[in-house]
């Protein structure tokens, strides 16, 4: 796959700040791939070595025998019998290491440069009464999250309560606190995120913000219309955007200035940067969710919604349509901007040679 076309973001350099030059994207990419490699090789062999876990509460003398029955966060509660999800927590867990232990990668949020920061600390929400981080990606079913999160504070009586759901008000994020409390839940709470096939994520977002958000389609659809369609005029609707026009889009955009709809994963959440103690799957959306209940103690009753009968994730069928659609050259120049987002958290990149979109 050709990779020069993967321009280094901006407020990547540091030249003159005292610290570090951070990773050259090419430096990335051999760092997660000599990794992915020495980590297959250790999976073919057997070596698949416990992780040691981050305390769920900061240390005290009090409640020390509870602390020690709780479920080790690096465990999983993968059944057994399913060595394919183990092998990818496992993958997940070994590449963050090897390539955020690289020299020069961020090791807090105050290694990053102020934008950078700034997404970071806006995207990770705050429980203090459960003590737990959550930086939430869009398309993860980052709404669903936000409501258990009201439901935990009291704000809400339960997860089914049926009102349009408001992304601000009643959550607190890390960037509402000040430096000295921002460091000390860093520190001592439970922190997770939830991942997606990046490819999927991308075209949920396509579905959903173009096909049917009104605001979307004016803001971002007319824009790319009349950049990327021939005879389009002046003032298109922008209801109508193709998917290789958005991925045309996603090509010019800095991935470090996107919409977080499609801002990958690495640039929202910095799993180099904060030392998250478990990555949740959206293909066992509601499992690990669950478990994450259990381990930062929620309430029994409380549970992660169930998926709502009407609704229609993009299907391993419907990506597969559309990226075959797509010119390959072009999803060629989009796949380096999400490479980190599939590399170290174990997703494939998708098969879209002639046999396979022949099939």
């Amino acid at each position: 796959m050709e990779m020069s076309h993967w321009r280094a973001p901006l407020g990547r350099a540091r030249a003159g700040l005292g610290g570090p030059p951070l990773l050259l994207p090419s430096m990335l990419m051999f760092a997660v791939i000599v990794a992915s490699s020495g980590l297959l090789l250790m999976i073919e062999r057997g070596i698949l070595a416990d992780m040691k876990p981050l305390p769920l509460h900061p240390p005290s003398r009090e409640g020390a025998a509870w602390r020690r029955a709780l479920p080790r966060p690096g465990g999983l509660s993968l059944e057994a019998g399913d060595p394919d999800l183990q092998v990818r927590q496992d993958v997940r867990n070994r590449t963050l290491r090897a390539v955020c232990g690289q020299p020069g990668m961020p090791r807090d949020p105050w290694d990053l440069p102020v934008g950078q920061r700034r997404t970071l600390l806006r995207h990770i929400l705050v429980s203090d009464r459960y003590r737990f981080l959550y930086c939430y990606v869009p398309k993860v079913a980052c709404s669903n999250w936000k409501r258990l999160l009201k439901v935990l504070a009291g704000v809400l009586d339960n997860v089914d309560v049926r009102l349009k759901m408001d992304h601000r008000n009643d959550l607190v994020f890390l960037a509402d606190l000040r430096p000295e409390e921002i460091r000390y839940r860093l520190q001592h709470y439970f922190k997770f995120l939830f991942v997606r096939d990046p490819l999927e994520r991308l075209l949920s977002a396509y579905r959903n913000k173009f096909g049917e958000i009104r605001e979307y389609q004016q803001r971002y659809g007319a824009e790319i219309v009349r950049r990327y369609r021939a005879g389009a005029g002046p003032s298109p609707a922008g209801d109508d955007v193709t998917f290789p026009e958005f991925l045309r889009y996603l090509v010019d955009e800095d991935p470090e200035r996107m919409n977080e709809h499609w801002m990958p994963v690495y640039h929202l959440c910095q799993p180099c940067a904060v030392h998250y103690d478990f990555v949740g799957s959206y293909e066992r959306l509601e499992a690990d969710a669950n478990q994450v209940l259990e381990w930062v103690r929620a309430p029994p009753h409380v549970r992660f919604p169930a998926r709502q009968a009407w609704y229609r994730p993009a299907s391993a069928e419907s990506l597969h349509y559309h990226l075959c659609s797509a010119p390959r050259a072009l999803l060629q120049d989009v796949l380096p901007k999400y490479i980190l987002d599939f590399s170290l958290f174990a997703y494939p990149l998708p098969n879209v040679t002639r046999e396979a979109c022949h099939q």
